[in-house]
């Protein structure tokens, strides 16, 4: 277990570098153990991240964890509470930083679209947890708020996923899929808004920074 954790650490180095992040920190947790962390010590980690980089929007996996994976599940509800966590003044952490509010958060989700082609491509992705069977959960359409067309940048990620070799067995060879398969699959996101400082209602959105270009000053830290 300890040499995959490695594995997956370098995997995701790998895929950071393709996508051009220049930082990765990790938290020290068990590949598949994540449910079993002391939620109050795993939200206050993620909660002491926001207040050192003091981000304006958070994303995250959404409560149903896309295909129900216990982890998905898990870091879905501590960066939430992480977010809470930060912007409350009662809350100190050991590097005594100000509390910070993150002007926005999203939960990341799949639509009907998406989950049909998953079943059409891989219809093996199924887990068995604690003897009921999970499988990727499809949003109906209105409920989901923002919808991110990256184009041809889907080249991109998909460079990015094959870094994920460990993770990758059951999906077949996905050279074989089209350039239209691809593009819904790593340039086609869907996300759900579950809290906004600075929009909101039924207007889709494209872009998770909208509304924030006209007041730049949120969640920016002052020098």
């Amino acid at each position: 277990m300890e040499a995959l954790g490695r594995l997956r650490e370098d995997e995701l180095r790998c895929a950071a570098e393709k996508l051009g992040i220049r930082r990765v920190d990790f938290l020290g947790y068990v590949d598949g153990d994540l449910d079993q962390a002391d939620p109050r010590e795993a939200s206050a980690a993620i909660a002491d991240h926001l207040r050192r980089f003091r981000p304006q929007v958070v994303v995250t996996f959404g409560p149903d964890g896309v295909c129900g994976h216990p982890d998905h599940i898990a870091i879905s509800q501590f960066t939430t509470a992480a977010a809470v966590l930060a912007a409350d003044c009662n809350y100190h952490d050991p590097a005594d930083r100000p509390p910070h509010q993150i002007a926005k958060l999203y939960y990341f989700v799949a639509d009907q679209v998406l989950t049909a082609l998953y079943y059409a491509l891989f219809d093996e992705i199924r887990m068995d947890i604690d003897g009921v069977v999970r499988k990727p959960v499809a949003w109906q359409d209105w409920a989901i708020t923002t919808v991110v067309d990256g184009g041809e940048h889907w080249r991109t990620v998909f460079e990015a996923v094959q870094c994920h070799r460990s993770q990758l067995k059951g999906y077949g060879d996905l050279s074989r899929l089209s350039a239209e398969q691809n593009h819904l699959l790593w340039g086609h996101v869907c996300y759900y808004r579950a809290f906004s400082q600075v929009n909101g209602g039924r207007q889709m959105e494209n872009d998770l920074f909208a509304g924030l270009r006209e007041r730049p000053t949120i969640g920016r830290k002052t020098e």
